[in-house]
């Protein structure tokens, strides 16, 4: 996919300093929002499966582990 061009409004201390230490502030903005939309997306994933995990867990704690007589350690 390619890049857009896109604006930002950044603290003028926090941008002076970047530049200063030569930082690309456009791969590190993007490397911060990929990381904050993965986390997004994990919260909304375990909000939505949230009965289904606690089912499972439940079941778990009653019945022990699927399988578990085939572990070997």
């Amino acid at each position: 996919m390619g890049r857009v061009k896109v604006n930002l409004t950044l603290d003028a201390e926090v941008a002076q300093s970047a530049r200063s230490l030569g930082l690309n502030m456009s791969r590190l903005a993007e490397a911060a929002i990929v990381e904050a939309a993965k986390a997004e997306r994990n919260r909304v994933w375990r909000a939505e499966n949230q009965a289904a995990i606690d089912a499972y867990a439940k079941e778990v704690a009653d019945d022990g582990l699927p399988l578990a007589r085939f572990r070997s350690f």
